[in-house]
């Protein structure tokens, strides 16, 4: 088969096209003919080493992914032969990443498409998805709570606007312009607010007096404002790392009595994981979640599509396969 990987960690220079033979589903797994490969940040830095793991002869990278499965091992149902699905964590433990025209997965990580869903969308969901969901419920439910989403144009930001918005809460966005302001209001946000401007506390605080929860993409950056807007109970669940570590003002959280929880999906207990599947496809049954802005690049510009995902592109980065 026709695909792009590495053999080794490092920069861009490091992924090359691979010509291998097509993988063949075992025991309780499924080969899907992929049509989409979804991309994002973890997978730039696992392919320079930041996620430690042997490379055995080749890696395919990307976790995220979408199209139909043509194959299924040993006690998966045949009847799963032809549907439209949604690939999460393809590359996690496995060589067979969705950066290639197929793929092979434990039967649960491909997920159904309902009618009506692209494979565009679903090609976009996983990581980001997941993510915003394990950082919104894994503290409760959210009907009549206030949600802040730190970053609302982004993949992460996105779904957490609308997974939240679709469980009854009220949401806050910051955003760093007009144009990544009109795609959280796009999703949905109530309030979007420049994290820019000198006001932005003020301008929150007028709106909901506290937050019930907090998904941080720059816990350096926005921690004085998680702060201002925290009381007892507050989550400030954080789910991505800058460069600079933030220093944390430790009498300043303990007086507001914030909880701080910290997210990334390879440590997330498989049941876990499991049930945010399931709440995110329930939400995308529902008609709740939406499609970004979406880049395409063929398969052979794997590495300009992973450049432009570490440059910060805004919306969706995916590669076109089948």
């Amino acid at each position: 088969m026709h695909g792009f990987g590495f053999a080794e960690h490092g920069g861009l220079d490091r992924i090359g096209f691979v010509d291998i033979a097509e993988p063949t589903p075992g025991p309780g797994e499924v080969r899907v003919r992929v049509s989409f490969s979804g991309i994002n940040p973890t997978d730039w830095k696992s392919r320079g080493g930041a996620t430690p793991r042997p490379v055995d002869r080749f890696q395919v990278p990307h976790h995220d992914g979408s199209g139909v499965i043509d194959a299924v091992g040993p006690g998966v149902d045949e009847g799963r032969l032809g549907q439209r699905v949604w690939v999460w964590m393809a590359a996690a433990g496995s060589q067979w990443g969705t950066a290639a025209e197929w793929t092979v997965v434990a039967d649960g990580q491909a997920v159904p498409l309902p009618e009506g869903a692209s494979l565009e969308l679903g090609a976009s969901l996983g990581v980001p998805a997941l993510t915003a969901h394990r950082c919104l419920f894994a503290d409760g439910g959210l009907t009549g709570r206030t949600v802040l989403v730190a970053g609302g144009a982004g993949a992460v930001g996105h779904f957490a606007i609308e997974l939240a918005k679709h469980q009854g809460a009220r949401v806050i966005a910051t955003v760093s312009g007009t144009a990544k302001a009109e795609l959280a209001r796009a999703a949905g946000a109530d309030l979007v607010v420049n994290y820019r401007e000198a006001d932005t506390l003020e301008r929150i605080r007028a709106f909901a007096d506290r937050v019930d929860r907090v998904v941080e993409v720059n816990l350096a950056a926005n921690l004085a404002l998680d702060l201002g807007l925290s009381s007892s109970g507050t989550v400030v669940a954080v789910y991505a790392a800058d460069a600079a570590d933030p220093q944390l003002p430790v009498r300043a959280c303990m007086s507001t009595n914030v909880v701080l929880r910290f997210v990334l999906l390879y440590g997330v207990p498989v049941a876990d994981l499991h049930s945010g599947v399931t709440e995110v496809s329930a939400a995308l049954a529902a008609g709740a979640l939406s499609e970004l802005p979406v880049h395409r690049f063929p398969l052979e510009e794997c590495a300009a599509a992973q450049d432009a995902v570490q440059g910060r592109a805004v919306g969706k980065v995916l590669l076109v396969i089948g």
